[in-house]
């Protein structure tokens, strides 16, 4: 059975943007959970959801956060699940503030990023790792995979198409 993704927003304001992992997890049928918990204004929850992860059935956390975004690494603190940082843009700097808030972690704490707003790609990419034990979930990714390169390759035949009508 496939461990479940925790989506973990530090703010409701970030559920747009965190929609996108959710849409995909579902589209890949990987259980999760998604809650509100965060790093500075509620860090005793964010250390007890962590510290708990694993033994619930996680296997990914995502911690989408904007701003000042240390929700991945309060977490990353404590527990050895991959944590995967979800970097959400905001109107001062544009997700930049963000971005680097989750890549500059210190040695010993690694958080992965994605792309600010990178939400679909934080679910495939918790989708990656929770397939290296999971053959199903592998094929799916790998379905998905071929979906895409099809539809590139349909864009294509329509160029071609308008190229010959020049």
């Amino acid at each position: 059975m496939t461990r479940k993704v925790a989506v973990i927003m530090g703010s409701d304001s970030d559920l747009p943007v965190a929609s996108g992992a959710i849409k995909q997890l579902k589209a890949f049928g990987i259980p999760f959970e998604a809650h509100v918990i965060s790093a500075h204004r509620t860090p005793a929850q964010a250390e007890a959801f962590a510290r708990g992860a694993a033994d619930a059935g996680f296997g990914v956390i995502l911690a989408a956060a904007g701003k000042a975004a240390h929700l991945g690494g309060i977490i990353a603190a404590y527990t050895t699940l991959p944590v995967i940082g979800l970097p959400i843009s905001a109107a001062t700097l544009d997700g930049l503030d963000s971005l680097l808030s989750i890549v500059q972690m210190p040695p010993g704490i690694p958080v992965a990023a994605v792309a600010i707003d990178g939400a679909q790609n934080a679910a495939i990419l918790a989708a990656q790792i929770l397939a290296l034990s999971d053959d199903a979930l592998a094929e799916k990714l790998k379905a998905h995979k071929l979906a895409m390169a099809e539809k590139v390759m349909e864009k294509d035949r329509m160029l071609q198409e308008e190229i010959r009508k020049l």
